[in-house]
């Protein structure tokens, strides 16, 4: 069945798993940044990896768990630099700038939603190159909230004027999709392919798509 795009007027696409191979991400929280911490405090990795994974676990679902300042205090890291340091990393996945260049075919509205620091935002874009497609990129940060809170997705209408009943939403997070879902987004799409070293996942909630190209026919 054809996607319905003629009823869609804004598209909302999440960065790190969704548009970006989540492999840059998962190997640098991980892995990285554990053996760091364990360099840095004279710990043998595995105590390291135990310690840090306890203090992410306690920041999922706040602005914490994106908030790379956070975690350069918390840590004792500078995590910034350690991003830079791996930046040959970040991948764009191979759909994605086909399935933007359709989205400016079709005319649509499109916006950049992610939870991701502004500082990862800025390092990402300019080693990709795909500013350029959106018509507005939001933080989290920007709004003050992060997407797995309904409260971001009403500010979020607020700032970019959508209809809910008219909007895509494609992320890799299910509790972001969740949110959205509950506060009204029509058309909340799951992206079961969000790294490359990773087998495709599908989430039994939400409709599942492994490629953008499945959406361009």
């Amino acid at each position: 069945m054809a996607f319905p795009w003629q009823e869609i007027t804004w598209v909302l696409l999440d960065m790190d798993g969704t548009l970006l191979d989540k492999h840059f991400d998962d190997y640098f929280w991980e892995t990285l940044v554990p053996q760091e911490y364990a360099r840095r405090q004279a710990l043998p990795l595995p105590e390291a990896r135990q310690l840090v994974f306890a203090r992410y676990k306690r920041q999922e679902g706040t602005l914490n768990w994106t908030d790379i300042d956070f975690w350069s205090r918390e840590l004792e890291l500078d995590i910034p630099a350690l991003k830079e340091g791996i930046r040959h990393l970040i991948e764009v996945h191979p759909d994605t700038e086909d399935f933007l260049r359709f989205l400016q075919e079709q005319g649509k509205k499109v916006a950049l939603v992610t939870n991701a620091h502004t500082k990862t935002l800025a390092l990402k874009m300019n080693h990709t190159g795909l500013l350029g497609y959106f018509d507005e990129v939001i933080s989290s940060f920007d709004l003050g909230t992060p997407k797995e809170d309904v409260h971001f997705w009403e500010i979020l209408r607020e700032r970019l004027g959508f209809e809910a009943d008219n909007t895509l939403l494609v992320d890799d997070n299910a509790e972001v999709l969740a949110a959205a879902r509950t506060f009204g987004i029509r058309y909340p799409y799951f992206k079961a392919k969000s790294s490359s070293r990773l087998e495709a996942e599908s989430h039994p909630d939400f409709h599942s798509i492994e490629d953008f190209h499945e959406m361009m026919e």
